[in-house]
């Protein structure tokens, strides 16, 4: 039988362990460490406490930061969790000189003031600047759409909550109406009548909160020309209902402006919006304030930056502010790819997208085989019935349109109307209506726009190089925070915490940085 060292577990051990020691050089913790103790002003949260002259001593806010971002690093959010580290972990105990904060200390640290956040987000920037890792040459923008501490299932227009609130108020008084039914019953089962009453009061507690909201709160307006409503979020109405690559989410759109020198993040703000284009002007506005403020350029796009963004960010409006303010941009719009010679036997070659995904609804005669007469504007329909002139106007682009509508006595009986209307069945009621068809008889010659000038530069060879460096800027920086270190959602509430946590997760990209490439890597 081989021989084994045994194990005694019972016996004692006496370990000498200094903090300073676990804080290897060369290490994040040991960076963060160095760069909180000897480099930041950490006084702009000395406001919040109100202990100079009586009250017990408060946990330092230095050793608060350095615990938080240390977790961040390793992708622990969970304020409950970095206390447990802080009790059974070698590292959290150096770095919290055998501190345990409570984990309500923790999450109001991070919560309660995320202008103080912002501020040392500044100065680690101010930072990365003195020590050359800011190239102001070129940046790019753009949005990591991550879950925040939100269901979807909370969120409607003002209608569908009302909807909801109603039919839950009939699962109310069917569940009352139940309860009584099985009252006079002489042989009581009290599990069931158990959870039955739990059933009405989760039902009660569900309606109520909805209609405390609707009592409280005003419909949500989206930010396009329109004003149209956008879906509310009763748990979280700053937040949004987003659709990304993994389906839909309830969150918020963390985006962040890299330099491309070093990829170092130089704003970072949190949006509850999907779209994106509304986006640009308020994230470029504050990026020239801030280097206004901590000194780094009176005006950073007049001293020849280039600003990069995807086609998210692409409308006539943010291509009139980039021109107007003399702003040296490269935004293309969706049909960039389909204008550049590079891509035309893309899908030859590769496929289209999507190619093996089933198509939704019935394959139908599309308007060119009909017959059009724009002399009388008239139109035939491929079984040699005549159209009526439904309406005649210019669309949302100015082109004159003819639009046609099949008569609802020709559809019905049509031999091919399965393969002519999209909802066959519709043609055999009363209410439906005929196949509709419409056409375009004088196409508007569109004036040059602001779009056309994006367009023009981005076409061109010059604006091909530039751009082509957008994501080799931007999407390794999301990589590293979602991927390496698991910062993939967030765990607040409301616009103004989640950008403070943002801005938390953005330093540790940044501090790590500063490990690899500036001083704190000695």
């Amino acid at each position: 039988m081989p021989k084994f060292i045994p194990n005694n577990y019972k016996q004692d051990m006496l370990i000498a362990l200094n903090f300073e020691d676990q804080l290897q050089p060369g290490t994040f913790e040991h960076a963060l460490h160095y760069l909180i103790d000897q480099k930041l002003d950490l006084s702009v949260f000395y406001p919040r406490y109100k202990n100079d002259d009586v009250g017990r001593p408060a946990y330092d806010p230095a050793m608060l930061l350095k615990i938080i971002l240390f977790a961040y690093s390793k992708g622990i959010t969970s304020s409950r969790e970095i206390q447990w580290c802080c009790q059974y972990n070698i590292i959290f105990k150096a770095l919290a000189c055998n501190s345990n904060p409570h984990f309500t200390t923790i999450a109001d640290f991070i919560s309660s003031k995320p202008s103080d956040i912002e501020a040392i987000f500044e100065q680690i920037l101010l930072i990365c600047f003195d020590e050359g890792l800011l190239g102001n040459e070129l940046f790019a923008i753009d949005g990591c759409k991550m879950r925040s501490d939100a269901a979807k299932t909370w969120s409607g227009t003002f209608k569908e909550l009302g909807e909801k609130r109603d039919k839950l108020k009939r699962m109310i008084q069917y569940q009352m109406n139940l309860h009584q039914d099985n009252d006079p019953v002489e042989d009581h089962d009290d599990a069931r009548e158990k959870r039955t009453a739990q059933t009405i009061d989760t039902l009660n507690k569900a309606h109520d909160k909805i209609e405390r909201f609707l009592d409280h709160n005003e419909p949500r307006q989206g930010k396009g020309k329109k004003k149209t409503e956008v879906k509310s979020n009763i748990t979280d109405n700053e937040s949004a209902k987003m659709t990304t690559s993994k389906g839909t989410i309830q969150g918020f759109n963390g985006v962040a402006s890299v330099d491309k020198k070093h990829q170092i993040i130089i704003d970072a703000q949190a949006f509850g919006e999907g779209q994106e284009h509304h986006v640009l002007k308020p994230v470029l506005n504050i990026i020239k304030e801030r280097f206004n403020r901590l000194g780094i350029s009176d005006d950073i796009y007049q001293d020849g930056i280039i600003v990069t963004a995807d086609t998210g960010y692409a409308n006539e409006d943010n291509m009139a502010y980039l021109h107007q303010n003399n702003i040296d941009a490269y935004i293309p719009d969706k049909h960039f790819r389909s204008r550049d010679p590079k891509f035309i036997d893309q899908k030859k070659k590769y496929g289209k997208r999507n190619q093996l995904t089933k198509k939704k609804g019935n394959s139908r005669y599309p308007a060119t085989e009909f017959e059009l007469n724009s002399d009388d504007k008239s139109c035939v329909c491929p079984a040699g019935k005549s159209l009526w002139l439904k309406n005649e106007k210019k669309d949302q682009y100015g082109n004159d349109k003819l639009y046609f509508e099949g008569r609802l006595t020709d559809c019905r009986d049509c031999e091919q109307k399965q393969q002519c209307m999209k909802k066959p069945d519709s043609a055999d009621t009363r209410n439906g209506h005929g196949r509709q068809v419409s056409f375009i008889v004088k196409q508007r010659t569109p004036e040059p726009n602001y779009t056309d000038w994006m367009k023009a530069r981005v076409d061109s060879d010059k604006g091909k190089q530039i751009y082509s460096h957008r994501m080799s800027v931007v999407e390794p920086v999301f990589a590293n925070m979602g991927s390496n270190k698991g910062l993939n959602r967030f765990s607040l509430r409301g616009k103004a915490k989640v950008q403070g946590q943002w801005q938390l997760y953005c330093m540790v990209h940044n501090i790590e940085k500063l490990m690899n490439y500036g001083e704190l890597r000695h």
